[in-house]
């Protein structure tokens, strides 16, 4: 069984669609406030440009794990 691990920062842009920066194989275990830190500069530096649009807000992070088995 292959377990992969991936952590999910959200966001909501000035058009109002939701953005999702996807980050494989985190660190772990994953720091809650250096995730907040990160969030908070992506959003007052406006770090990405998305087809979507601008960046203005913050969407609760997720940590998901995944476990995969072959069957045959």
């Amino acid at each position: 069984m292959a377990t992969k691990l991936a952590l999910f920062l959200s966001f909501m842009t000035d058009q109002n669609k939701k953005v999702r920066v996807n980050i494989q194989n985190p660190k772990q275990p994953v720091d809650a406030n250096a995730v907040n830190d990160a969030i908070s500069s992506i959003v007052n530096k406006n770090v990405f440009n998305f087809p979507q649009g601008a960046i203005v807000k913050a969407l609760p992070a997720q940590e998901t794990q995944t476990d995969t088995t072959n069957i045959s």
